[in-house]
């Protein structure tokens, strides 16, 4: 056991050397869009892992297929079961969702999510396999000599590797063959339903004149970028393979941006195509340097505000020394910009106003359904019922409800029987009303009388028969009696 450990450390530190030789000059290629001249290139012809930059391929070859009338924009793409199985990133749509191939692009280019990935694959080419054969077939049209695709995001498959001079060929056809799907490439941010995804792509509104292009990461790659920016009129595709951290990559790509711009493309001799091959037969892993720490897996997200010195990348100096380069400044790297994102749905057409305020009002219903759920009749018993209105005229037969009883519902009653006084209102119902207020004082001031002998009477035999006051209370009983003979007459 103790040789096998240290048979694996050995292995490790192996593995860990090799990944910090291939990373003390990770591929980095500066390119002139309309030219095709190379202002830099470091090992750009070295076979690498790809990683979610693969989903450029994927677009090129969904746009050439609406170019050519096999597909359209609006088509609509189905997630199976396997497309949605894929790891993250991801959007999790349940199988059988539909999304428009317009959608499912914006989001892989912002969200980067692998299931929509598969999705387009799997509609477009049948299958992951035959789309594949598509994407390899679009390369060596293009001229992509280090390109093997196997799958259509970018997962872990040691089959699948590119070069920085490939991805380079590859932004300049996307920003060639389609210019009218330029803005597909520079969306900062999108919205689906309430939930905001902004783009992974550290330079959009943080380096002057980048317009888009794509990021990717996986360990065995390390954080890659192709990345498109235009200053005064001229345009430059950069590309980072490589980078152990998100800002890393992001400062590389700013650094070589900065050269790159400083220096003429009238001193570069060479082109993509002239560019020699890499002795390289596989890509390295760079796993031990990126994700070998035993601490958490890094992401995309970077910091907020970055800087790096113009001396920070060994493989620039020989771009800042070629004839014609300026002085190039200190690269700095502001928080990222706020971006308005775009609109993103599943289904066919975007959900209207009307839908989202019918959609409202049923969550509404939904909402008091479940609160009238939750009373019960002790809570109904509680509540005290309103008093009647004045007038008898309020109430209609057509509108009387169903009457509650501690939970029960019982039949309608008529309005009489709604209108008859409740054991505990005579007094408030016995109030005179302001007219007949003389015609009542005057019937009720013999009462009074009455009531007043019932008094002195009760008073006298209780004094004199102490001994037994029960009997003597009730001799005076019947004189009040007659005291209620003249409400007879009203």
């Amino acid at each position: 056991m103790i040789a096998s450990r240290a048979l694996r450390c050995v292995s490790f530190l192996a593995g860990l050397l090799g990944a910090g030789a291939a990373f003390a000059a990770a591929p980095g290629l500066v390119v002139d869009v309309d030219s095709g001249k190379v202002l830099y290139a470091e090992r750009a012809t070295d076979p690498w892992f790809p990683a979610s930059v693969t989903k450029l391929m994927t677009a090129y070859v969904a746009l050439d297929m609406v170019r050519s009338g096999r597909a359209s924009m609006d088509k609509l793409l189905t997630i199976s079961e396997e497309a949605a199985a894929q790891p993250p990133s991801k959007m999790g749509f349940k199988p059988g969702t539909q999304i428009t191939l317009d959608n499912a692009l914006k989001i892989i280019m912002v969200k980067s999510a692998n299931d929509i990935a598969q999705t387009i694959a799997e509609n477009l080419g049948g299958s992951v396999e035959g789309f594949a054969a598509m994407m390899n077939e679009a390369s060596l049209r293009l001229g992509m000599r280090e390109s093997r695709w196997t799958n259509p995001h970018g997962l872990p498959d040691d089959r699948q590797q590119t070069s920085a001079r490939d991805m380079a060929i590859l932004g300049r056809a996307l920003i060639r063959d389609f210019p009218e799907h330029a803005d597909l490439f520079r969306i900062g941010a999108i919205r689906f339903g309430r939930s905001i995804m902004r783009n992974h792509n550290g330079l959009l509104g943080r380096y002057a004149g980048v317009d888009g292009m794509k990021t990717g990461f996986i360990c065995a790659g390390g954080f890659n970028v192709v990345a498109s920016a235009n200053q005064n009129g001229r345009r430059l595709i950069t590309v980072v393979f490589g980078g152990r951290r998100a800002n890393e990559r992001n400062l590389r790509a700013a650094d070589l941006f900065d050269r790159g711009f400083a220096m003429s493309s009238f001193w570069a001799s060479q082109t993509l195509d002239q560019l020699p091959a890499s002795p390289l037969a596989a890509p390295p892993n760079m796993r031990p340097v990126v994700c070998g720490g035993g601490g958490p897996v890094p992401g995309e997200e970077d910091t907020a505000a970055t800087t790096a010195s113009a001396a920070g990348d060994g493989g620039s100096a020989l771009l800042a020394s070629a004839a014609g380069a300026a002085s190039v400044r200190r690269t700095d790297l502001g928080p990222r910009a706020y971006f308005e994102p775009i609109r993103v749905w599943i289904g066919p057409t975007p959900p209207t106003a009307v839908a989202a305020d019918e959609d409202s009002a049923a969550k509404g219903a939904r909402r008091a359904v479940k609160a009238a759920a939750r009373v019960t009749p002790k809570s109904l018993a509680r509540t005290k019922a309103p008093a009647p209105p004045a007038s008898a005229t309020a109430y209609t037969a057509a509108s009387t409800p169903a009457v509650m009883d501690e939970g029960k519902r019982t039949k309608p009653v008529s309005p009489a029987a709604a209108l008859a006084p409740a054991p505990p209102r005579p007094k408030a119902a016995a109030s005179p009303a302001p007219k007949p207020a003389a015609k009542a004082a005057a019937i009720a001031t013999p009462a009074a009388k009455p009531s007043a002998k019932a008094a002195a009477a009760a008073s006298k035999p209780a004094a004199a028969a102490k001994p037994a006051p029960a009997k003597v209370a009730t001799k005076p009983q019947p004189k009040p009696k007659a005291a209620v003979k003249p409400k007879a007459d009203e």
